[in-house]
C-alpha cells in the first residue's frame, strides 16, 4: 500500500510499504477515506522529532519512518475484538490515542493522560496511507448524516470541545480566544455551542481574522495592533473575559492570558509548545485566578459525532482545502511556508 512516511526533518516520502498485520485484541484497521493535516504534524515536518520518538515507542514498539496522520475518516477492514454497535464495512472515525488501559489513570477513564499513551501517526504509523492500525476501543461509527469529511475533522474539533470544558465555559460567559488557526476555530465552535454570549480572538492573520468574523465571532483583533487586553477589558464592562483560552502553545501568550482574564477566571493552555512560562503569584493568588493545562480529548470525539450528527455542529467553513496523498510532501511545503492560506486540509489515498 502507499503512505507518505515520516523519515526526518522536512524529510516526507510516499513509499510503498507492506499493508497493516492483522489486528491484535486490542486494534482494528481501518481504509482511510480522508486525514486531516495538524499543526502537530507540521512541527514534526520542520523540526521534529517533538513527540515521535527516535527509539521505539514503549507501548507500542514503533519507530521512524512511520507515517503521520491522526485525524481520520475511513472504512473497518479488520476487527481484534468486539466492539458494540461497529462490525467489518462500517464507517468509523477514531479516538487515535493508545493507552496501557491498566495504569492508575486509565482505570479513572484518564486514558488520555496515561504515562504510555501515544497517538497514532507519531507512536504507531498512521493515517497517511491506505490503511492503518488504530485502537479498538476508539472507534466511533458514522451515523449516515455525517460525511467522511466532515469526520475526519472531528479530532480538532474534540480538541477544542476538551479545552472549553476544561475552561468551565457556561451560558452567558465571555470568552478570549488568542490564536485563530485550527484549534482556534474549533474552540470558537465549542464556546458558541457551550452559550458564550462574547467570543473574542485574538490572531494576526487578516485572512483567520475575516473568516472567524464571518462565523460569527463578536470581535476579531490583530495583536500586532491592538491591545488586546485593554479592548477585551473595556468590551466586558470592565471586567475581563470569564475565561482565556490558548491555541497557540507560545509562553509568551500564555503570561498575557493571565494579565487578562477576570478576578477569579479561568486561564486554559490548549497549545502544544515548548519553553518556560513565567507567572507573577499575586496575579494568581490575590485575584484567585485559575490557570489549566488541557490535552487532546477524554470521550469527545463521540460527542463531537453526535453534535454533527443532530445538526448543532456545523464545522464545514474549518475545510478549506481537499489534496491527494500522492500530492502530500507537496501540501506540507506549502503549509509551512503560508500558514495563511488554509485552515485545515484533508488528503485522501483514495484519488480525488
Amino acid at each position: 500500500m502507499k503512505a507518505l512516511r515520516w523519515h526526518g526533518a522536512r524529510d516526507l516520502r510516499l513509499e510503498e510499504v507492506p499493508d497493516p498485520p492483522a489486528p491484535r485484541a486490542h486494534e482494528a484497521v481501518v481504509e482511510v477515506s480522508w486525514c486531516g493535516v495538524c499543526g502537530t504534524d507540521l512541527h514534526e515536518f520542520l523540526e521534529g522529532p517533538h513527540m515521535i520518538r527516535s527509539e521505539p515507542h514503549p507501548l507500542t514498539g514503533a519507530s521512524p519512518p512511520l507515517a503521520l496522520g491522526h485525524e481520520f475518516s475511513g472504512t473497518v477492514v479488520a476487527l481484534g475484538g468486539e466492539v458494540p454497535g461497529i462490525a467489518v464495512g462500517d464507517r468509523v472515525t477514531a479516538d487515535p490515542v493508545w493507552r496501557c488501559g491498566v495504569c492508575y489513570w486509565c482505570a479513572r477513564g484518564e486514558y488520555h493522560i496515561c504515562p504510555r499513551s501515544g497517538s497514532v501517526g507519531l507512536a504507531s504509523s498512521g493515517a497517511f496511507a491506505e490503511r492503518v492500525t488504530v485502537p479498538l476501543a476508539g472507534l466511533t461509527r458514522l451515523p449516515d448524516n455525517v460525511t467522511d469529511e466532515m469526520a475526519a475533522l472531528a479530532e480538532p474539533l474534540a480538541v477544542g470541545l476538551h479545552a472549553v470544558t476544561r475552561a468551565g465555559v457556561r451560558a452567558g460567559d465571555n470568552v478570549l480566544v488568542l490564536g485563530g488557526g485550527p484549534i482556534g476555530f474549533a474552540v470558537v465552535l465549542a464556546a458558541r455551542l457551550a452559550g458564550a454570549a462574547g467570543l473574542f480572538v485574538s490572531e494576526p492573520l487578516a485572512e483567520r481574522r475575516e473568516k472567524l468574523l464571518e462565523s460569527g465571532v463578536t470581535e476579531a483583533f490583530d495583536p500586532l495592533e491592538s491591545d488586546v487586553r485593554r479592548e477585551v477589558f473595556l468590551r466586558t464592562g470592565r471586567v475581563g473575559p470569564d475565561a482565556v483560552i490558548d491555541a497557540t502553545g507560545v509562553p509568551a501568550l500564555a503570561e498575557q492570558a493571565v494579565a487578562t482574564v477576570r478576578r477569579g477566571g479561568r486561564v486554559v493552555l490548549a497549545g502544544v509548545g515548548h519553553g518556560s512560562v513565567r507567572f507573577d503569584l499575586g496575579q494568581l493568588v490575590f485575584y484567585e485566578r485559575a490557570v489549566l493545562g488541557t490535552l487532546g480529548y477524554n470521550f469527545d470525539i463521540p460527542r463531537v459525532i453526535d453534535l454533527m450528527s443532530t445538526g448543532r455542529l456545523d464545522a464545514g467553513a474549518l475545510l478549506t482545502g481537499r489534496f491527494s496523498l500522492a500530492e502530500g510532501a507537496g501540501v506540507f511545503a506549502d503549509l509551512t511556508a503560508d500558514r495563511a492560506r488554509h485552515l485545515k486540509v484533508l488528503l485522501t489515498p483514495k484519488g480525488l
